[in-house]
């Protein structure tokens, strides 16, 4: 018989035996998040597929008449965003998008969704209707279909208007074997594009804050990009999109995973100037800011350069940027690189900096 999860084993910082019931902390992709799967929900749960820990789980279906075996990508979200509308998108692109990013992140090519819409009484059908024909809209973008859906309806006080979850397959082609624990030293480390532009957009509207300059979300569809990674080459170790914890809580959960170091630089970190002075007022690191339309890679160094001219040639590449190596020293730890030639540990973050961002 499994053994029941035991409090007092639960580590530091903020151990979760301090907290009696689950706090926003746990759901923000950092160390509370982490803590809380890794020590609850694994050892109830655990088994040889789901410690993958990846993006998407990777299964292998027996070989078929041709003798090769399949692989498919699985994966499964909830999205739970305040506002449900936000400039940039809203909850139905978002809920598309995050999904066929997560198949992506395996290499896979998305096929298939299905969908679970959580109704609060009190909804208003046009509010309704807009997100359901944006889902649509991002549905055809990404080129996947919605294959199975669920409706519900809550009573009023008890669903925060509309909660979706999805769930995705894909199919991940001959020769491409991308996890977390691939990552090498020597490695190149790469971001498709600026940091923190979703966390801050939501952050503006929910608390009404004019930062001077427009900001709005990077919600977009990945899999066009990985595919055209994958075209220069199918030697890519890891992708992750950098989503709740942003960059910080991906170069981590990399590190830790592949058991290596990583070093990166600040300066080469894009970051659009209006997301910056925002997080400058706020008090904010735009490593620690979610994105979710960005993508971190790690690829052998002989591949960096050509991998990231071709990220730049494609829309949702533009901004990429090589920011560091994968080295064999300080095996899971993150060390950044200064503008003023320092160095610091970047650690994930303890708990919620921007609740409620997807």
């Amino acid at each position: 018989m499994t053994e029941k999860p035991t409090l007092s084993g639960w580590t530091c910082p903020l151990p979760l035996r301090n907290y009696p019931t689950i706090v926003m902390g746990h759901g923000s992709g950092g160390r509370m998040m982490s803590d809380l799967i890794h020590n609850l929900f694994e050892p109830l749960l655990g088994n040889d597929l789901l410690a993958q820990m990846g993006d998407a789980t990777v299964l292998t279906l027996p070989p078929g008449s041709d003798g090769a075996p399949c692989r498919l990508a699985f994966t499964t979200d909830s999205f739970v965003i305040s506002p449900l509308i936000f400039p940039g998108g809203d909850i139905g692109e978002l809920a598309v998008n995050g999904t066929v990013n997560d198949l992506a992140m395996s290499g896979a090519r998305p096929l298939y969704l299905s969908a679970g819409f959580i109704l609060e009484e009190g909804l208003p059908l046009e509010t309704l209707g807009r997100v359901v024909t944006s889902f649509g809209e991002a549905c055809r973008a990404a080129g996947v279909q919605l294959v199975a859906g669920d409706t519900k309806v809550v009573d009023k006080g008890h669903g925060d208007g509309l909660f979706i979850n999805t769930s995705g397959i894909g199919l991940i082609p001959p020769g491409v074997n991308i996890a977390p624990g691939n990552a090498r030293p020597g490695d190149a480390v790469l971001v498709s594009g600026t940091m923190g532009d979703h966390g801050i957009t939501i952050m503006s509207v929910r608390e009404g804050l004019d930062f001077f300059a427009p900001v709005e979300s990077d919600t977009a569809p990945l899999n066009g990009l990985v595919e055209a990674m994958l075209a220069v080459t199918r030697e890519i170790h890891c992708l992750r999109d950098a989503t709740r914890g942003g960059l910080s809580a991906v170069l981590n959960e990399l590190a830790v995973a592949s058991r290596v170091g990583i070093v990166f630089e600040e300066a080469r970190v894009p970051v659009r100037p209006a997301v910056q002075a925002a997080c400058e007022m706020l008090g904010l690191d735009p490593l620690y800011v979610a994105n979710e339309g960005k993508l971190v890679a790690i690829v052998p160094e002989p591949q960096a350069e050509a991998v990231l001219e071709a990220m730049r040639a494609h829309p949702y590449g533009r901004d990429a940027a090589r920011i560091g190596t994968v080295t064999a020293e300080h095996p899971g730890l993150v060390v950044a690189k200064t503008s003023i030639g320092a160095t610091r540990v970047v650690d994930l973050p303890a708990g919620e900096l921007l609740p409620r961002i997807c």
